[in-house]
């Protein structure tokens, strides 16, 4: 696993063997990227569930001027601060060993927004209509921004709320990406 653009292009990330934790491979990211159209200079993302906080790194490297990773797991945690200190992101990024949702009201609080915000939960994760509507309550995706899942192709989204508009969605095997547009209204 790499990072696939960028400055820190070909750079290795840790942890694409770790048990239980599904990094997004790099095939899948160089498509995530060529859709969000690679411009991340200035952008503040958010990864939440982040594993290895491979799409953070990726973003940072495209010029992303903030990241913020969030995961609920100790392995996890400790290898987003390994990659995160191996890059030299430590100055664009904060880690938090939390869960998402505790996460999202904690950057309501903090007045943290994002122009994009990742999530890539477990596959058996299924409260993707609580996630979206606490995304909207939090104010979390500035108004404009995208959200960007990825979940089991066996896994069937509720209906989108309002505020939201599928982008595009793509396949990868058994992984399925969506990208949603927050209208500015």
């Amino acid at each position: 696993m790499r990072i696939v653009a960028g400055t820190h292009r070909t750079r290795r990330l840790l942890g694409g063997g770790a048990k239980g934790i599904r990094p997004t491979v790099d095939r899948a990211r160089e498509s995530i990227f060529n859709a969000l159209g690679q411009r991340c200079h200035g952008l503040r993302v958010m990864d939440l569930f982040s594993g290895t906080g491979a799409l953070a790194l990726e973003a940072l490297s495209r010029g992303a001027h903030f990241a913020l990773l969030v995961d609920n797991s100790v392995e996890s945690v400790r290898l987003c601060k390994q990659n995160v200190s191996n890059l030299g992101f430590k100055a664009q990024s904060e880690i938090w060993h939390m869960d998402a949702f505790l996460a999202l009201s904690r950057c309501k609080m903090e007045g943290k927004s994002f122009e994009w915000v990742f999530a890539d939960p477990p596959y058996a994760f299924r409260n993707w209509e609580e996630l979206w509507l606490k995304i909207l309550e939090e104010e979390v995706l500035s108004p404009g921004g995208k959200m960007i899942l990825e979940r089991s192709k066996r896994c069937i989204l509720p209906a989108l709320p309002k505020a939201f508009s599928l982008q595009k969605e793509m396949k990868f095997g058994d992984t399925v990406v969506s990208i949603l547009l927050h209208s500015a209204s």
